[in-house]
């Protein structure tokens, strides 16, 4: 199924970790790339190192067909065909594209996924898959 809208996607050389601080209103350091304030508490997105702990995603983002943000179904675009296919994704937007992470372990069936559905995507960063 080819997407309406195919994008050039590149996976971003950083690993990142999606944490949930239930009671804080800002993070304690300022080591973060994404926050999200809600009334249930702060979301933190930031990168992790190789051996952190927890669960580690991937990021997609779509800077290379950056777009304004009266464009509709450019995010639908590329977590319809990942929820398609059960991946799941945490989406953090910028003003002009989506950063879309997906878990670690999901990356290159993700790739495959959004290559199939029109989009292209930017392997470079894609640590190979152990062996």
């Amino acid at each position: 199924m080819s997407s309406p809208i195919a994008q050039r996607l590149q996976v971003v050389p950083s690993v990142f970790a999606v944490d949930h601080l239930p009671h804080a209103t800002f993070p304690e350091d300022d080591e973060w790339i994404a926050l999200v304030r809600a009334p249930e508490g702060l979301t933190v997105v930031r990168e992790t190192w190789p051996s952190g702990s927890g669960e580690r995603w991937i990021g997609l983002y779509g800077g290379a067909t950056a777009h304004d943000l009266d464009v509709p179904g450019m995010l639908a675009a590329i977590v319809g065909p990942l929820a398609e296919a059960a991946i799941p994704v945490f989406v953090a937007s910028t003003y002009h594209a989506d950063l879309v992470l997906v878990p670690e372990q999901r990356a290159r069936l993700a790739v495959t996924v959004l290559e199939e559905a029109g989009h292209r995507v930017d392997t470079r960063h894609l640590q190979p898959a152990d062996g």
